[in-house]
């Protein structure tokens, strides 16, 4: 008898106990999702204030991009500042998000003062690709420095010059510090690219109006990422 009544309660502690590590990650558990799926529910602050949740957000598409953020210690990576710059461009002069009915949403895996750290290296990462793209002396550069050069022009066509102090945010900065969405979508990292910082796999998630995961991109090195015109293609073609 009195095992029968232990077991029953031991039983009972076990359900509560999974109850409450469920319930503590929120309102919806974050976890991996596949295209057609439902996507996760989250709450996250905005650099530039305020907050973004992903529910209040039904009835417009919504982009979302995962940068991978830092590419060695102090170090960030140069394709997430291009890409940011790049997508903020056609914003500001075609008023993309209007136009396509989208919302877009940054998402980088640390704290604001972090993130303040990249918003003021934005400007010294733009001249650095700048410089790469065009040598002081390109007739010395040997063959593989000649290629470097090759895949930057290609990688990274257009140049972003901005004053200090004075970087354009237009697209909303969400500050993933505790890693809630990162981590749950299995995309923060502590290895990547042949670097070992903390960082993100880079990536792309559209989620249609009614919040159902219609495009999903994970990239499998720095570069292979697909640039904002080719993401507007795809929304267009998804909403069709």
């Amino acid at each position: 008898m009195k095992r029968k009544i232990f077991q029953s309660f031991f039983i009972i502690f076990l359900i509560l106990l999974i109850s409450s590590a469920v319930f503590s990650q929120g309102e919806e558990f974050i976890r991996p999702v596949r295209v057609g799926e439902q996507m996760p529910d989250f709450t996250l602050p905005v650099y530039q204030g305020g907050e973004v949740t992903l529910s209040k957000l039904r009835g417009k598409n919504v982009i979302i991009i995962f940068p991978r953020g830092l590419a060695g210690e102090r170090h960030w990576c140069h394709v997430c500042n291009y890409q940011y710059a790049e997508i903020s461009e056609l914003e500001l002069k075609k008023q993309i998000r209007k136009l396509n009915n989208v919302e877009i949403l940054f998402i980088l895996p640390y704290s604001r003062e972090m993130i303040d750290d990249w918003v003021e290296k934005f400007t010294l990462q733009m001249d650095d690709l700048k410089k790469w793209k065009n040598p002081d002396t390109p007739e010395k550069l040997d063959e593989k420095g000649k290629k470097r050069v090759e895949l930057l022009r290609k990688y990274f066509p257009k140049n972003y010059e901005y004053e200090e102090g004075k970087v354009p945010l237009p697209i909303p900065i969400l500050i993933d510090s505790d890693r809630v969405v990162s981590g749950g979508l299995q995309l923060f990292t502590k290895e990547w690219s042949g670097s070992k910082i903390e960082q993100n796999i880079p990536a792309v998630f559209i989620v249609d109006e009614e919040g159902i995961l219609r495009f999903k991109y994970i990239s499998q090195n720095t570069f292979d990422r697909p640039d904002a015109e080719y993401l507007l293609n795809i929304l267009s073609c998804l909403t069709r």
